[in-house]
């Protein structure tokens, strides 16, 4: 049998500080022939941010299905909230209130909401919610019950006159304090922190003129972008958002070369963009959600071009599988390009940037960065993140780290090969020789092969360990260098760089297409992710004892909790792509819940 309501604690948590109101009878049987208009109707023209979920009933079927409460109730904060004196009351409560609508807690909820819930925030920090129930008349009993206790709370408190209404257009509003308005139409709650909102709301009900956000075309066109199937949906104004001086400096002044290579294209879409839509929709376990902006970012000079596809069939390509695959980053980025903009991108020199080239100009024997060594590399990079297995005849690490890998796709790997292979092992060098001024053991450089492949790998030797079983951090680190076909593999650890051997061969087997418009794709696992923090618990409680000040078994539950929500998350999947000019994205998360 399921534990008393968890989502009816989200759900009070955001409609019990505004239930407590009242609507003029009149008004109701006034409306109460004709259906109400959509929530966009009654919001200004000028909101800034809109979230509409209109089939609430989608929504529910996943957070009241059993698997989820049964994931929700195992997580020892549940059991330790659920132990506590208070939460016996709200248990007490919740059994009065299923009493007084004479249904339980979850049939409640589905009718409360069913209608559909409107999220919005307007300028000058105003923010709306707008609850359509399916029944009015339980919406009406909930809110008489609820009035009662306020009534009852204020008059304890000596407050009498903190629960008060007024009347405007027809309609009665109630307020508990004067930073709040809230009332009842129909079947409808309308609630704002702003009780001059609420007046806003009312005439564009009775008056709207084409003044309200429906009648906007942008948001017209961010609805009919968000798709007919979505189950919830948003939309905001950039045009208005981008007047914050906040937004506009992060969207006209990005320094980070780092950030500017992975996001490009991104940026610069929401920069010429005038809305931005989301649709969220449901299937099963797995929630999708879409988003696209009107934004035009297709110029072929423009500062983003290294990260568009230039012709319909390019694209990043699929992300490689390997065993314990924890991350797959998949991008199409013109290097070269990319760096010979840097001085369009990045007009003032960073201190980094600088180290970075004469770091390079070191490895590369003088080449030049832009002309002779990225310009070697065709846009297909990808990124591998994957869990370790060890050999104990060499160590297992105490601290677990995962070892990743960047895999680049070379125009000319005849001609490449050597200079990337003599550029590594010079890598290698800096690092002995750093290593050795500290006297700290380095790295010994081998030539394994697997398969027909052979390739450069790097170790450090484990003859003087003596717990193989919590051996040093170091031993997480063989650092590989391999080429298969025309692809060049970097890796932090020769197992990877084997696995991705495998995988680098089986791609070019089956003659692997790239995404078509997609210029980003990331994965993750988070059943992969909650193994390698799991290999790490010990660790991370007692970092968190020290960082934190707690005890173990206080470190010891906050870990739990993490892991097991990062188990909960599944598989998640991002793509960003670019077509006919207009970039769109797409993020797909299936959960790990329970099984029935």
């Amino acid at each position: 049998m399921l534990r008393k309501p968890v989502v009816l604690v989200v759900w009070l948590a955001l409609a019990l500080p505004g239930l407590l109101f009242q609507s003029a009878g009149t008004d109701r049987e006034l409306i109460a022939a004709e259906p109400l208009a959509p929530a966009s109707q009654w919001l200004p023209q000028n909101t800034v941010i809109v979230f509409e979920v209109s089939r609430p009933g989608a929504l529910l079927d996943l957070a009241l299905a059993p698997k989820t409460v049964e994931a929700v109730t195992s997580l020892p904060p549940y059991q330790k909230l659920a132990s506590q004196p208070g939460f016996q009351q709200f248990r007490g409560a919740v059994d009065y209130l299923e009493f007084k609508l004479k249904t339980d807690w979850k049939t409640a909820v589905r009718k409360l909401l069913g209608g559909g819930v409107t999220f919005a925030v307007a300028p000058g920090d105003a923010v709306l919610l707008i609850i359509d129930s399916e029944d009015a008349a339980m919406l009406n009993q909930l809110h008489e019950t609820l009035l009662e206790f306020a009534r009852g709370n204020a008059n304890n408190q000596g407050e009498p006159n903190r629960v008060a209404s007024a009347d405007y257009r027809g309609v009665t509003g109630w307020t508990f304090n004067k930073g709040e308005a809230h009332a009842i139409i129909d079947n409808r709650l309308v609630m704002t922190n702003k009780p001059d909102a609420i007046k806003a709301m009312l005439d564009l009900r009775a008056e709207p003129n084409g003044q309200s956000l429906a009648a906007l075309p942008a948001y017209q066109a961010a609805k009919e972008a968000a798709g007919s199937e979505a189950v919830a949906t948003a939309f905001v104004n950039l045009a208005t958002l981008k007047q914050i001086p906040g937004v506009q400096k992060a969207l006209t002044n990005e320094q980070n070369p780092l950030a500017a290579l992975l996001f490009a294209g991104i940026t610069e879409a929401v920069r010429e963009s005038n809305w931005l839509a989301m649709g969220l929709s449901v299937e099963g376990d797995t929630l999708k959600l879409a988003t696209a902006v009107d934004g035009k970012v297709a110029d072929p000079s423009g500062a983003a071009a290294f990260a568009l596809p230039g012709e319909p069939d390019k694209g990043a390509l699929p992300n490689l599988s390997v065993p314990g695959l924890i991350a797959g980053m998949s991008f199409y980025r013109d290097l070269h390009g990319f760096y010979a903009a840097k001085d369009e991108l990045f007009p003032e020199r960073s201190s980094g940037l600088i180290f970075f080239e004469n770091m390079m100009g070191i490895f590369f024997t003088g080449r030049d960065l832009t002309e002779e060594v990225l310009a070697e590399t065709q846009p297909e990079v990808r990124v591998v993140v994957a869990k370790q297995e060890y050999d104990p005849s060499v160590g297992t690490p105490q601290l677990q780290i995962p070892a990743f890998a960047a895999i680049f796709r070379l125009r000319n790997p005849e001609k490449f090969a050597e200079i990337a292979e003599e550029a590594w092992q010079k890598a290698l060098g800096l690092i002995n020789f750093t290593r050795g001024q500290q006297a700290l053991p380095g790295l010994i450089i081998d030539k394994p092969t697997h398969g027909d492949t052979k390739f450069s790998a790097a170790h450090f030797s484990s003859a003087d360990l003596e717990d193989k079983e919590k051996a040093d951090t170091r031993f997480n680190f063989s650092p590989a260098l391999a080429m298969v076909d025309d692809y060049l593999i970097l890796s932090s650890a020769e197992g990877l760089a084997r696995n991705l051997i495998d995988a680098v061969k089986k791609e070019v087997a089956d003659s692997v297409k790239p995404l078509a418009g997609v210029h980003s794709v990331l994965e993750i696992d988070g059943r992969q992710v909650a193994a390698i923090l799991g290999a790490n618990r010990e660790s991370m409680v007692r970092q968190n004892m020290v960082e934190e000040g707690r005890t173990q078994e206080e470190a010891e539950a906050q870990i739990g909790i993490l892991l097991s929500l990062v188990e909960y998350l599944g598989q998640a999947k991002l793509d960003v792509a670019s077509r006919d000019g207009l970039s769109e994205a797409s993020f797909q998360l299936k959960l790990n819940l329970p099984h029935d």
